[in-house]
């Protein structure tokens, strides 16, 4: 098994952690220290040596962050993990704050008052932008912000080591582009620019770069370090000591020990290109502190990681297929299961075992979401052995589950039921689905972003006083994270939807303590072909679906349909027969034809 059940939090253990956080805090003469749960990478996932949240708090969600001060500490997370963080976290000693509706600034304001005061934290872990937003915010306040060591680091005993596993190949049969190619490519760029080099942090940027990957964090296949690519092409990367590598990285990559980063960073001649959103403060300041100039502007990697390319999409699909027929062989084995005797791992455990008979599997791409009933409503819930429960009928079961493949990396969402289903429900699922169905079907001018479309597929609940407390959708790597920025489908996205980005489409409706739904399926931005009688001159785009797995339909009204939007489920579920056919057994096809019949 990949995934585990044993539980990771106890909330016991912050209170004393807390007090010995302050301890460090009055030593330093500081009176504050912000904790996030990001790392020097500034990605969502990190490794356990950088899990400092967690340990810290107990809370183990993947995003918020905690600013402990002498006599408060607040939590910060979003919608997604405010039920999560009352059962992690001790609530006597750390207080939630919902992020982002309440913004650092502002909470230090009203918490601090006129007092003068002294928060710190580490330059490595936060980004020029994060800092520069939180220093406008607390103009003309006495609060001032410190940059110091990480005090959390210095409390932290038995810290675990960092990562240093195998450097892979990820083949140019899969990645569709060599190294030397995207090299060269992101090279001519910072020529243009007139830029000498440029210093990327983000993991997946780096191994989507020099076509690598390895396994540093958990369902995340990618090497940690710092790159710096230069206007020739090369690279320079920094990473653990002691590594084996097995790719073939080129003459023009060199590696280096990752303690050599900040002292090479002296040595660079400018303009050298930042990230301001992604790259650690600490970065410019040593390149400041050095005289070199800093040229200001995005990840070059970012876009181009984005925008699959056709070798990339073609594995995509391939690995959405593999991946539908373990999930439908998945249902099958489940609709005729005696739930009763069915609890949260059993439906983990199995869906592990039937990814795992492709024998291509090499990982989930995130820790399995199996929440029955109330816990459905957690939108992140991870069973453990404390948590585990047991189907009863009338639950409903959120299952959002995904695979990491040599050929792509996959994540799709089901809502099962156990036995009969309240109306009230059915009804909620049934707005959830024509959001789905709504955003899939869309039809956008280019240039249109994700915050354009998020409304598409809430407007079905919003008509009924509803809403889901989460983006619609992320971007999806290849072979790389189930997470990929910069596109997403949420309210606040200003990035351009481009052809060959993946996204998830998953609208949602949680009811806290009864019941949580979701369904999602992955999408592919392409050009739209034009309908006879439309204007040929309209740059238009639309969505490719990924994703073939039928949804339930007994637990849709049917009534509650329009007539497209029950042509597009009927249609959506012919093809899913049509392609799944030639991989299923003849047991798994007769209950996918039926679980497909037209409504």
């Amino acid at each position: 098994m990949f995934q585990t059940f044993d539980s990771t939090a106890d909330p016991s253990r912050g209170p004393v952690r807390l007090d010995r956080l302050r301890r460090a805090l009055s030593m330093k003469g500081l009176d504050g220290f912000i904790v996030p749960r990001a790392d020097a990478h500034q990605g969502e996932y990190v490794a356990d040596c950088d899990a400092r949240l967690a340990w810290l708090t107990g809370f183990t969600g993947s995003a918020g962050f905690c600013i402990a001060l002498k006599d408060h500490a607040g939590i910060f997370v979003d919608g997604r993990y405010r039920t999560q963080v009352r059962v992690q976290a001790d609530m006597d000693a750390f207080a939630p704050v919902h992020w982002p509706e309440t913004l650092p600034g502002p909470w230090l304001k009203e918490t601090l008052g006129s007092q003068a005061a002294k928060v710190g934290f580490d330059p490595w872990l936060h980004t020029k932008g994060e800092i520069e937003t939180l220093e406008k915010a607390l103009e003309g306040t006495k609060i001032t912000l410190i940059p110091t060591d990480n005090l959390v680091d210095q409390i932290w005993e038995d810290r675990p080591p960092a990562p240093n596993g195998k450097i892979i190949e990820q083949p140019v049969e899969f990645a569709g582009q060599s190294s030397a190619a995207k090299r060269s490519e992101q090279a001519d760029g910072l020529m243009a620019d007139g830029q000498k080099s440029c210093i990327i942090t983000l993991s997946d940027s780096i191994a989507w770069m020099l076509n690598i990957r390895g396994d540093d964090l958990p369902r995340i296949p990618v090497v940690q370090g710092f790159a710096i690519l230069s206007d020739d092409g090369s690279v320079a990367f920094f990473t653990t000591e002691g590594r084996t590598v097995e790719a073939q990285l080129g003459k023009d990559v060199t590696l280096h020990p990752i303690k050599d980063f900040a002292g090479h960073l002296k040595t660079l001649d400018g303009p050298v290109r930042v990230d301001k959103a992604t790259a650690p403060l600490a970065v410019s300041q040593v390149l400041d502190k050095a005289g070199i100039q800093i040229d200001w502007a995005d990840d070059p990697a970012i876009l181009p990681k984005a925008q699959k390319n056709p070798t990339e999409l073609k594995g995509a699909r391939e690995a959405h297929l593999r991946d539908a027929a373990a999930m439908v062989e998945f249902l099958t084995w489940y609709d005729a299961a005696d739930k009763a005797a069915l609890s949260e791992i059993d439906l983990v455990t199995r869906l592990e075992e039937t990814r795992r008979a492709s024998n291509a599997l090499l990982d989930i791409s995130f820790e399995t979401i199996a929440g029955a009933g109330p816990n459905g409503a957690i939108m992140h819930y991870r069973v453990t052995n404390d948590t585990n429960r047991t189907l009863a009928p009338g639950n409903l079961v959120v299952l959002d589950s995904g695979g990491q493949y040599r050929d792509g990396t996959t994540d799709i969402t089901r809502t099962l039921r156990v036995g009969d289903v309240g109306e009230e429900e059915k009804r909620c699922y049934t707005r959830v689905l024509q959001g789905m169905i709504a955003l899939s079907r869309v039809y956008f001018p280019k240039g249109r972003t994700g915050r354009d479309l998020d409304p598409i597929a809430r407007y079905p609940l919003f008509a009924a006083h509803q809403d889901f407390n989460h983006g619609t959708g992320h971007g999806v790597g290849a072979y790389l994270s189930v997470h990929e920025g910069p596109q997403r489908f949420n309210a606040i996205s200003d990035v351009e939807l481009l052809p060959g980005m993946i996204l998830s489409n998953e609208p949602g409706y949680y009811r806290e303590g009864a019941f949580g739904i979701r369904l999602e399926n992955l999408v592919v931005v392409e050009e739209a072909t034009c309908p006879v009688g439309g204007d040929a001159d309209r740059n238009m785009l639309s969505f490719e679906t990924l994703t073939y797995v039928p949804v339930d339909t007994s637990l849709v009204i049917a009534d509650m349909l329009s007539g497209e939007e029950r042509a597009w489920l009927n249609d959506y579920h012919a093809t899913c027969v049509k392609k799944l056919a030639p991989r299923l057994s003849d047991a798994t096809l007769a209950w996918l034809k039926t679980a497909c019949a037209p409504i």
